[in-house]
C-alpha cells in the first residue's frame, strides 16, 4: 500500500508540474488577438500559476501600445530572436505587480532618436520594467539570457522596489519606501544600448531597492554602452546588502545626456569660489541656473559658514558612469569583476558608495578601464565599515582623476592588495592610486609588481611596494 500512495502522488506531481508549463504560444505577429504576444501575456495573468510563453511566430512583433503583465506568478518568455519593436514613446513590456520575469533570446526596440534637445513627453519609456508591490516578500527576479534593450527614452531595464517610482532618487539622497523583498537580477549575453537618452537620470540597468531587502546582480558576457546616464546604477537605501558578481562585461561610453558641448555654455561665468568669513552673502552669488534644455543637469552646492554667509561654491554639469552603486544604510557592498572593460564614461568609470555601519568589499581581475573623465575606479565609505580593495592583473589609463580612488572616511579600517596593475597616463599623469584614511581607524596598502607610471598618492595609509 505504501509503495502504491508513493507511485499515485508522485503521478499526481507530475501531473501538475506538467500542467503548470504548458506553454501558452505566440503564433503571430499581431498587436493583439488570438495568438499575439499580448494576449499570451494576459492569459498567463489570469491563470494564476506559473506560465511558459514561446513565441513561435518567424516575423518580428510590431506592437501600437506597450505590453503589460498584470499577473502575480512567475513568467518565462521564450524567443527565437524575434524582436519586439515599439514606435512610441512608451515602456515595452511591463510586469505590474512585481513578479518573476524571465526572457530568453528577444529584443526590445523603441523609436529611439532621443536626446536633451528631443526629450520624452512621458519622462521616460523603458525596456523592460519590474514593479515591485508594497507587500512582497522573498526574491524579486529579472533573468533575461540573450536580451537585446535599446531605442528607449528611459531607463532600459528597471526593477523599482520604491514607492515614489522614478522620483526616488539615487543612492544616500534616495528617498521613497519598498518592501522587504530582496532584489535579484541574473543576466547573461545581454546588451543595452542607446538608452535612456530622452530623460534625465535614466540608465542601461537600475535597481531600485528601498525596504529591508538585498541587492544581488550577476552580469555575464554583458554589455551597457551609449546611456545617457549610468551603465548600470544599483541603488540600496534600506538596510540589506549589495553583492555583484560581473564577468566579462563591458560598461562604456554612458552618461553623455547632459551634453557638454551644450550645457556647458549655461554655466555661470563664474561656476567656483571661495570666500573667507563674512565676505560673501549667498544673495550675491549665482543663483540656481534656470531655461536650459534640462535644468536638472546643472548642480548647484553652496557651503556656508556659521554666520550664514558662504564659504564656497560651485556649479558642474551632472554626468555620469560606467557603473554606479550606492549603499545607503546599514549593509556590506560586495562586488567582484572579472575581465570586461569600462571606457569612456563622462564621470567615473567604477562607482561604488558604501555608507552606514557596513564594509566595502572591492575585486577586480583583469579588468581595463581607460578614458573615463574622472577616476577609472572609485571607492568610499564615509561610515564605520571598512573598506578591502584588491586588484589583479587590472589596468587604468588615460582617465581624467585617479586610476584606483579608495577611501574611508570615518573609523574602519582599509586594507589595499594590487598585483600586477598597470596605470599610465592618468590625471594627466599625477596619480595612480588614491588611497585615504581619514579617521581614527588603519590604513595599509601592498603593491606588487605591475607597471606604474604615476605616483602613489597615500593619506593615513601606509603603503609597501614589492
Amino acid at each position: 500500500m505504501r509503495s502504491t500512495l508513493s507511485l499515485s502522488l508522485v503521478a499526481l506531481l507530475a501531473a501538475g508540474a506538467l500542467e503548470a508549463q504548458t506553454p501558452i504560444t505566440v503564433t503571430n505577429a499581431d498587436d493583439s488577438g488570438d495568438g499575439s504576444f499580448r494576449s499570451a501575456l494576459e492569459q498567463a495573468a489570469q491563470s494564476g500559476k506559473p506560465s511558459r510563453i514561446v513565441i513561435l511566430t518567424g516575423g518580428d512583433i510590431a506592437l501600437d501600445t506597450g505590453l503589460v503583465y498584470d499577473g502575480q506568478a512567475a513568467v518565462e518568455i521564450i524567443g527565437k530572436g524575434q524582436t519586439i519593436i515599439l514606435g512610441a514613446d512608451e515602456t515595452l513590456l511591463t510586469a505590474s505587480q512585481g513578479a518573476n520575469l524571465s526572457i530568453t533570446d528577444l529584443t526590445f526596440e523603441g523609436p529611439g532618436g532621443f536626446s536633451i534637445e528631443n526629450r520624452s513627453d512621458s519622462g521616460g519609456g523603458k525596456g523592460i520594467f519590474i514593479d515591485v508591490r508594497d507587500d512582497q516578500e522573498g526574491e524579486v527576479r529579472l533573468t533575461l539570457d540573450t536580451v537585446t534593450v535599446r531605442g528607449v527614452s528611459g531607463h532600459g531595464i528597471h526593477v523599482s522596489d520604491c514607492s515614489l517610482a522614478d522620483d526616488c532618487g539615487a543612492g544616500a539622497g534616495g528617498a521613497g519606501e519598498g518592501s522587504a523583498a530582496a532584489l535579484v537580477a541574473d543576466l547573461t549575453d545581454v546588451t543595452v544600448e542607446n538608452v535612456g537618452t530622452g530623460a534625465f537620470d535614466r540608465d542601461g540597468l537600475r535597481l531600485d531597492e528601498r525596504g529591508a531587502g538585498d541587492i544581488h546582480a550577476t552580469l555575464r558576457r554583458s554589455s551597457f554602452t551609449r546611456v545617457g546616464a549610468d551603465g548600470v546604477e544599483l541603488d540600496e537605501g534600506g538596510p540589506g546588502n549589495v553583492s555583484v558578481t560581473a564577468l566579462n562585461s563591458t560598461f562604456s561610453d554612458n552618461g553623455f545626456y547632459c551634453d557638454p558641448d551644450l550645457m556647458g555654455q549655461y554655466l555661470p561665468d563664474e561656476p567656483e569660489g571661495e570666500f573667507a568669513q563674512g565676505d560673501m552673502q549667498e544673495a550675491d552669488i549665482p543663483g540656481p541656473v534656470k531655461g536650459t534644455p534640462d535644468d536638472a543637469c546643472i548642480e548647484r552646492s553652496v557651503y556656508t559658514y556659521d554666520d550664514g554667509s558662504v564659504e564656497e561654491y560651485e556649479f558642474a554639469l551632472d554626468l555620469d558612469d560606467g557603473f554606479d552603486i550606492d549603499e545607503a544604510d546599514e549593509g556590506t557592498l560586495d562586488i567582484l569583476v572579472i575581465g570586461g572593460e569600462v571606457n569612456g564614461n563622462l564621470d567615473e568609470g567604477m562607482d561604488m558608495d558604501e555608507s552606514g555601519d557596513g564594509d566595502l568589499v572591492a575585486a577586480y581581475v583583469g579588468t581595463s578601464a581607460s578614458g573615463n573623465t574622472d577616476d577609472g575606479y572609485k571607492h568610499s565609505e564615509s561610515d564605520g565599515g571598512a573598506v578591502l580593495g584588491l586588484l589583479s592583473d587590472a589596468s587604468a589609463t588615460g582617465n581624467g582623476g585617479a586610476g584606483f580612488a579608495y577611501e574611508e572616511e570615518d573609523a574602519g579600517d582599509l586594507t589595499f592588495e594590487a598585483t600586477d596593475v598597470t596605470t599610465s597616463g592618468n590625471d594627466d599623469g599625477e596619480t595612480a592610486f588614491d588611497l585615504v584614511q581619514e579617521d581614527d581607524g588603519r590604513g595599509t596598502a601592498t603593491i606588487t609588481g605591475g607597471e606604474i607610471t604615476e605616483e602613489i598618492e597615500a593619506e593615513g595609509v601606509n603603503v609597501s611596494r614589492n
